[in-house]
């Protein structure tokens, strides 16, 4: 079970703590009264969770490059972090086709660059690597991928997020094969939810269009995706973090994501978007002939849910209702950060494996 209680006072580095991803993690952390210290880049997106939610309150968040060894180095040796949650990385699989030689100098010599500093550290004792679930050969098939499945992404995020685990299963053996620091990886499907302002994903895509009162454009409906509320990996990633801490035999490589009940389409997902949304919002099928992408992924969360009694708290109906509202709140000027603690607490409440 997490017991958030845990992280009281303990000494937490989050890389890529100014994006989606990390700005809800980072709020959970705090709230649970971990001491934090983020590195990052510069918030990804204007506008971006990381503002609008005050997030820095509460943590010391440093500004600057993954690919910057020595700045990473200067962090590590000021914030002696205990528990490492590697996050930093581009993300998004159209911008590792414009610019494929800064996704791999990012996320695989990123990957180096923490992997190093934690080798160096004599402080940290809990590393977890934060994925995705496109790190797999993408055979197209219609069941979940398994952690022991080969490692081969198509395109250069995908691929570059392959290497970066590689990259942590080499020194992994290489340098912590004694365990004196636990080391995860923690491959997640797709993430939704309050606040993610990001190019080329469908919800916030789909929440552009009903602030502006336009119909959604959707470039392949019948691609089919696992998604997921954001705080169903973020808890999970804390999970794997604090167990692994305690007791290194739970280092290894976990699979995170939805029941096969919340594997849509992207058409049907957006059709529940847009009866979530009300406003009379409707949807259009406009391929615009982009880049290749996986039709079909899947992920089989087996070994999580063995290994911890984990399972998915909210389906994606609950996941859709909850962003809705939070960008309801957004569009109101309501308050960002008490709607973001309120959905944290009700999902840490539904979930039977949280203490």
């Amino acid at each position: 079970m997490l017991d958030l209680s845990f992280y009281r006072g303990k000494r937490v580095l989050v890389t890529g703590h100014t994006g989606f991803k990390g700005s809800w993690l980072c709020r959970v952390l705090v709230g649970a009264g971990a001491v934090v210290t983020g590195f990052s880049l510069e918030p990804p997106t204007k506008p971006s969770l990381f503002e609008i939610s005050d997030a820095a309150r509460g943590m010391t968040s440093v500004i600057g490059d993954i690919r910057d060894f020595d700045a990473l180095r200067r962090v590590f040796d000021e914030a002696k972090p205990e528990i490492v949650l590697h996050l930093a990385a581009q993300p998004i699989v159209r911008d590792s086709y414009k610019d494929p030689k800064y996704t791999y100098e990012t996320n695989v010599m990123g990957t180096v660059n923490i992997m190093e500093c934690v080798r160096l550290s004599g402080t940290v004792r809990s590393f977890l690597n934060v994925t995705t679930d496109k790190v797999y050969q993408n055979n197209e098939w219609h069941w979940g991928y398994r952690e022991n499945e080969p490692l081969d992404g198509f395109d250069p995020y995908s691929n570059s997020k392959s290497c970066s685990e590689l990259v942590t299963h080499c020194y992994k053996n290489s340098f912590f094969a004694d365990g004196h620091v636990a080391i995860s990886t923690a491959r997640a499907g797709n993430v939704i939810g309050g606040g993610d302002f990001a190019n080329d994903r469908i919800i916030p895509d789909s929440v552009r269009a009903a602030f502006d009162k336009r119909e959604i454009v959707v470039r392949n409906p019948h691609s089919t995706r696992p998604y997921q509320h954001v705080l169903e990996p973020v808890t999970a990633y804390l999970m794997i973090a604090a167990a692994q801490y305690e007791d290194g035999s739970y280092a290894d490589y976990y699979n995170v994501g939805p029941d096969d009940r919340d594997c849509f389409r992207t058409g049907e997902l957006v059709d529940l978007f847009c009866r979530k949304w009300g406003e009379g919002m409707s949807w259009v099928n406009l391929s615009d002939g982009g880049p290749h992408e996986a039709n079909f992924l899947k992920l089989d969360c087996s070994k999580l849910k063995a290994t911890f009694g984990w399972s998915p708290v909210w389906d994606l109906d609950m996941a859709i209702t909850m962003t809705v509202a939070w960008s309801k709140c957004y569009q109101s000027g309501g308050d960002i950060g008490a709607c973001m603690d309120e959905q944290i607490a009700a999902f840490l409440r539904d979930a039977a494996w949280v203490k």
